[in-house]
């Protein structure tokens, strides 16, 4: 089994950089030119173009989705899939309204970095890496929290490039905000029943193991991603 593991991280990993190679860096956290022009020109309360906003973000933000499929991955009872979930969106709440009210800020890449590195952490969680490796399992509530706590700080960033009126900032911040809990609501559902229907199948453990091996390169194309934008944008 732990050659097994070292193998498909080393696969994963692999796969990562081939296919780093052949793409060009992308931005953290990109916006739709319609949105930014949004963005840029609304002025005072829009609550429903906020609410819209925020669902968008939520369906088209693949690194959430990655991250919270790997979250609901073996969990199988309603009220761990509420805990976790309530989680995630309390640290994804604070330091998106406090990233963005607060003014607090980072470098993106570096943010967008660590959100591909909670991907990488929850598929080799997954795969029970941490027990086989290290003899140790961490807190996974802790983690699931903390990293939302970056994932809420990496679209905050993104904001702060944009000017958005201070006439009713915080009505729009809060709209934003409730918009991508309830397109996480969505998209999650829609998780979960798939999950539910490849569960009652027979190889779903079987095929388990790969699927995070999977998860796993894509949480490294993430932080390779970011982290070659930030040697490019610091002239490295």
């Amino acid at each position: 089994m732990i050659t097994t593991l070292r193998w498909c991280g080393s696969l994963s990993l692999a796969a990562a950089l081939l296919f780093l190679w052949s793409v060009e860096p992308l931005a953290a956290h990109g916006v739709a030119q319609d949105d930014a022009n949004f963005f840029l020109t609304n002025v005072g309360p829009a609550i429903g173009p906020f609410l819209y906003l925020g669902a968008k973000h939520m369906f088209t933000g693949y690194d959430h989705l990655l991250f919270l499929v790997g979250v609901l991955f073996f969990l199988y009872r309603l009220r761990d899939v509420v805990a976790y979930v309530s989680l995630f969106t309390l640290g994804h709440s604070v330091t998106l309204l406090a990233g963005v009210l607060w003014g607090i800020q980072a470098n993106p890449f570096i943010v967008d970095a660590i959100i591909g590195l909670s991907v990488v952490y929850k598929a080799f969680d997954n795969m029970d890496g941490f027990r086989r490796f290290l003899g140790v399992q961490p807190n996974t509530k802790a983690a699931v929290l903390i990293f939302g706590l970056f994932h809420g700080f990496g679209l905050a960033t993104t904001l702060q490039e944009y000017t958005i009126s201070t006439d009713g900032l915080l009505t729009n911040m809060l709209s934003f905000n409730v918009g991508v809990e309830l397109g996480q609501i969505m998209a999650l559902t829609g998780v979960l029943i798939a999950l539910n229907f490849w569960r009652t199948r027979e190889g779903f453990l079987k095929h388990a193991f790969f699927t995070n091996a999977l998860l796993m390169s894509g949480g490294f194309v993430l932080m390779g991603y970011q982290i070659v934008g930030f040697l490019t944008a610091t002239g490295s």
